[in-house]
């Protein structure tokens, strides 16, 4: 009966339960001629319950789910993973097609294999990856992206990494790597339903002290503070006017307006509340995992040329012309430094910070975020002089007035105890 078990694991459910009754037929039939009454053993029995009743063995059935997602695990990873020679373009165009249908027919052990693909694979061919699906879902056919958003509930591991590879992608360096507005639309919707979903890969993988250079974060995070931070200096150098004779022409300029279109504004605001309640939420993730102190997330060799594309396109944009801009950038970063660095996600002592954001143009909310609230970290994690908690939600800096000076009553900085977990109410900043 052995034989004949590791035989029909081959077949699907309905071959299987057709050929046990064939094999029962000439069992019971060979114990017939030799005994008027056959005494029925406990291997058909087995197989009867097994692949008639589909009922699985105790000891058989968790394994072989486990064999099966494992040996599809290695042939996929055989199959696409780089290897440094000219095969590997044939690779990706094949594995942009294959997992571009996985997500039109919605068939998520393709989608989980690629999700461990993403992991696993040097970051140059992830945004490979994710180029071809944007292409695919968001340029190429209009109202295709509906498809794309599908896959949302049925693969959260693999939307993980696709943002994460998309923000790779996307890093607002140049016109041509804003992203599309479709895109930026589900990315967003997705982490407003669920802000947990950015966080996937990190809860459920096993965390080494150092991370592998060259590959994917193992969150989106840093990707989508860029996203929040450059989108106003990005959009309003995409619609920059051209220079006529060192003047800008009033009615193109009028024509232009002030930067980025009112969907997108929002859009940005509305990702940058979700990844402020998604840092929240980290300390307690880090502390769990024991990692609070030792893992920066957010790590600040990544904030170091962040800052400094800020700071050029602050130069490049006339500040008199982009003033709004420039000052909600700062905002924004400030904010997501401020509870970055409260939460554990980026380790930096306050020097570093000051030293980082030294060339920056001025902006109150960040001076605060910089300067203070001086009061120690009573985490034993840290090491003295790292940041320390802030005692203030993170959005209540956004009150401080552009101009101090006119408020000469103002109270000093608040000390109102801080609540982690909070729900901020969405309101676009401007």
């Amino acid at each position: 009966m052995s034989d004949i078990r590791h035989s029909l694991l081959r077949r699907d459910a309905l071959s299987a339960a057709k050929e046990v009754l064939y094999h029962l037929d000439i069992y019971f039939s060979s114990q017939l001629q030799s005994a008027p009454l056959p005494i029925v053993d406990k291997g058909p029995v087995e197989l009867l319950e097994e692949f008639v009743f589909q009922v699985p063995k105790e000891r058989g059935a968790q394994p072989k789910e486990q064999t099966k997602d494992s040996v599809r695990q290695i042939i996929f990873s055989s199959l696409f993973s780089p290897q440094g020679n000219k095969a590997d373009d044939s690779r990706m165009s094949l594995l942009g097609k294959l997992v571009s249908m996985a997500v039109a027919v919605c068939r998520v052990p393709v989608l989980e294999c690629a999700a461990s693909w993403l992991q696993r694979t040097p970051v140059v061919y992830c945004v490979r990856l994710a180029r071809a699906l944007v292409d695919d879902y968001c340029c190429l056919v209009p109202g295709s992206v509906q498809t794309l958003k599908q896959i949302f509930s049925a693969s959260p591991r693999f939307c993980c990494q696709f943002i994460t590879s998309v923000t790779a992608l996307y890093d607002l360096s140049s016109d041509d790597l804003i992203p599309p507005l479709d895109l930026l639309e589900m990315i967003v919707n997705w982490i407003f339903e669920d802000p947990r979903l950015i966080l996937i890969t990190f809860l459920n993988t096993p965390i080494a002290a150092n991370l592998p250079i060259g590959f994917l974060e193992l969150t989106p995070l840093i990707g989508l503070i860029r996203w929040c931070v450059k989108a106003p200096l990005a959009y309003k150098r995409k619609k920059k006017p051209c220079l006529s004779n060192g003047h800008v022409n009033n009615k193109v300029a009028k024509d232009l307006g002030v930067g980025m279109d009112r969907d997108s504004h929002l859009l940005y605001s509305k990702l940058h509340l979700s990844v402020l309640q998604v840092l929240i939420t980290l300390q307690l993730h880090l502390t769990e995992k024991n990692l609070y102190g030792r893992l920066g997330l957010i790590l600040f060799d990544h904030m170091v040329p962040l800052v400094e594309e800020i700071n050029r396109l602050a130069d490049e944009l006339n500040p008199l012309n982009a003033s709004q801009e420039i000052e909600l950038s700062l905002d924004r970063l400030a904010q997501a430094l401020q509870v970055a660095m409260a939460s554990g996600a980026l380790l930096c002592t306050r020097d570093d910070l000051r030293t980082l954001c030294s060339r920056l143009p001025h902006n109150n909310l960040l001076q605060l975020v910089i300067s203070g609230p001086v009061q120690q970290s009573p985490h034993a994690a840290l090491p003295p002089g790292f940041y320390p908690h802030i005692h203030t939600p993170p959005l209540g800096y956004g009150a401080v007035p552009a101009h101090p000076a006119a408020h000469p009553a103002l109270p000093t900085h608040p000390g109102h105890t801080f609540i982690s977990g909070v729900t901020f109410p969405f309101r676009p900043m401007r």
